[in-house]
């Protein structure tokens, strides 16, 4: 059961076999009747 002040990970991820993997974690806090979304590293893609 999830209650306000509680901290959650969300952390998707994909794996190529014999190639690479990468996996994503974004932070956020339960709220009275929402989520607040606390991870700081930019959201934007950057293409190299």
């Amino acid at each position: 059961i999830l209650e306000p002040g509680m901290i959650i990970t969300v952390e998707p991820g994909i794996y190529l076999p014999g190639e690479f993997g990468i996996r994503i974690e974004d932070m956020g806090m339960i709220t009275e009747d929402s989520f607040d979304d606390i991870t700081r590293s930019p959201k934007e893609l950057i293409i190299v």
